[in-house]
């Protein structure tokens, strides 16, 4: 009996440990420190970053938060899918690049802290105009990195979009941090990702590139406050204007209950006055319904407590 209390006493204290969300902040406070190294070559800067730190994880994580911190992404050669300026020297030169550019960079300053890790292609999706249209070619690139020798120690690390984001028509970039796409969820990484070898896809995910492309947006906000499940599954919404849409979703890292939930209707410019809506916040698992009472065809926003949380395409006719 005493055996078995403390097997469960152990087997208890492990889920907890890998349940918690790690904090990287020690690291990431200190690296913010540093600076942004100008003027330096990129065998420099991972030396400095990462030297002070004596794991792999920690000096992984200090080159992503240095990378999504002083790198950019440039709208018109990410628009354009131009290669030109990605090779990680040009990059630390111009402190601007493509997503391929970035996950170059990650891949060599990781390579130079003794740290295995590879650059992944594939696609995202950047409107809901992309919803059930795949593109004609790669569009997005991370890295998947390896701690161990066992498949549960290879992570994901996404820079380009920990870094910021773009507008619907990708011509201006937003610098805002996200340090939730370094080693992330991987069931909400394959959502928002779909590797062009499938060797890379870590988990369960898409079987198709077709079947990616149906499924809505995952936005920037999903990663901090940790989505799971959304519904509806498909991202091409097609109802009536007397008909409920139900929605539901979990949020696994909201500290405090969620205060509001809107939907927008429309873009950028062309969107119209949010509209707040009643739902149910059950411990993080959230639901409500919605009649899309505007007959047509628009872009949709979840919004939750004033972030952008999933994104549909709604057909909405009589």
């Amino acid at each position: 009996m005493k055996r078995i209390y403390l097997l469960l006493t152990l087997l208890i204290s492990i889920n907890t440990t890998f349940s918690q969300k790690k904090d990287y902040s020690r690291i990431d406070e200190l690296v913010q420190k540093l600076g942004s190294l100008e003027n330096q070559n990129v065998a420099t800067i991972a030396d400095t970053i990462t030297r002070n730190f004596p794991g792999k994880e920690e000096k992984a994580r200090a080159v992503f938060y240095w990378i999504a911190n002083n790198i950019a992404i440039d709208p018109k050669e990410t628009k354009s899918n131009d290669k030109k300026n990605t090779l990680p020297e040009d990059v630390v030169r111009l402190r601007k690049t493509t997503p391929l550019g970035f996950s170059l960079l990650v891949q060599e300053m990781c390579s130079l802290a003794n740290i295995r890790c590879l650059s992944v292609d594939g696609y995202t999706k950047f409107s809901a105009a992309d919803i059930g249209n795949p593109a004609d070619e790669v569009n997005h690139s991370w890295n998947v990195v390896q701690l161990g020798q066992s498949p549960d120690q290879w992570f994901y690390i996404d820079a380009a979009k920990a870094s910021g984001f773009m507008d619907s028509k990708m011509t201006t970039f937003t610098k805002q941090f996200t340090g939730e796409y370094f080693f992330t969820d991987r069931a909400l990484f394959n959502l928002d990702h779909y590797a062009d070898n499938q060797a890379w896809q870590l988990g369960a995910g898409p079987k198709s590139e077709r079947e990616f492309y149906a499924l809505p947006i995952i936005s920037n906000a999903a990663y901090r406050l940790g989505l799971q499940k959304p519904q509806p599954a498909n991202g091409h919404i097609k109802t009536n204007p007397k008909t409920n849409v139900r929605f539901n979703f979990t949020c696994n890292n909201i500290s405090t209950a969620v205060k509001n939930i809107f939907i927008v209707i429309g873009e950028e410019k062309k969107q119209m006055k949010p509209v707040e809506v009643t739902f149910s916040d059950t411990g993080g698992n959230i639901s409500f319904n919605y009649q899309f009472k505007i007959p047509g065809s628009y872009p949709v926003k979840i919004v939750v407590d004033g972030e952008t949380l999933l994104q549909y395409f709604v057909d909405s006719e009589d």
